[in-house]
């Protein structure tokens, strides 16, 4: 088993290709993950809820549901919404990327890919929790936000705000370290630990989207022309 390895995480691999299945499963199981299997949405979502994996890889084609509505019901039901997505597709086009990420996965791989690479992109996965120790308090509050990290939980005045893991993470990374400013690369290299090879850009969708869920508290995360963003504490309107 590999060191850097998270010892027993349990993965759940959706994917309807039985070849492939197999084969990365072993892949997985040699590295020392336990390793659960689904061919389909619906499975997926059954065993998720079930069994409360660590981490799922899935598949975007997939007989009748489809991964990314697999994916939006996950991260919309109380007890598997903390758990992090890796899509894994065909697909390679930058805004196929984006819309699968905005439809709450945390990462994205495309097809072949080289063992090495996939299995880089899940302990990157999996170790972010332990990173994101490194910013602030448990619970963060600023006027009417509150971040519940160990929670995994944000919340604007008393509601509760459904934000993607990798929203969440952002929003950890720029509250942790208020006013100060964060380009886009620096911001991907904070929550996601491996070399992500798609462009910068992508950050701005995650930022559209928190900051449409965060509604009025969404005022917090500004723009710095030409550099990146910032979390403004003292922002009031």
């Amino acid at each position: 088993m590999s060191s850097k390895t998270i010892p027993k995480a349990k993965i759940l691999y959706v994917e309807d290709d039985t070849d492939l299945q197999k084969n990365v499963s072993f892949i997985l199981w040699k590295e020392g993950y336990q390793v659960l299997s689904a061919e389909t949405g619906e499975q997926a979502v059954k065993i998720a809820r079930q069994e409360s994996p660590d981490l799922i890889l899935m598949d975007l084609l997939l007989p009748g549901m489809g991964g990314s509505k697999a994916c939006w019901i996950l991260k919309r039901g109380a007890a598997t919404e903390n758990i992090p997505i890796i899509m894994v597709t065909a697909k390679k086009q930058v805004k196929d990327i984006a819309a699968g990420l905005r439809e709450c996965a945390d990462d994205y791989i495309t097809k072949p890919f080289e063992p090495e690479i996939l299995l880089a992109r899940i302990q990157a996965v999996l170790r972010r929790r332990v990173k994101l120790k490194e910013y602030g308090a448990t619970i963060t509050r600023v006027g009417d936000l509150a971040v519940h990290r160990d929670a995994y939980e944000v919340f604007v005045n008393g509601g509760k705000a459904s934000l993607t893991k990798t929203e969440f993470d952002i929003l950890v990374v720029l509250i942790g370290k208020p006013n100060q400013v964060f380009t886009r690369a620096r911001i991907l290299d904070e929550v996601r630990e491996d070399g992500y090879p798609i462009t910068e850009r992508i950050v701005d969708y995650h930022i559209t989207g928190l900051r449409k869920k965060l509604g009025q508290a969404g005022r917090y995360i500004q723009t710095v022309r030409g550099v990146g963003y910032k979390f403004d504490a003292r922002r009031k309107d």
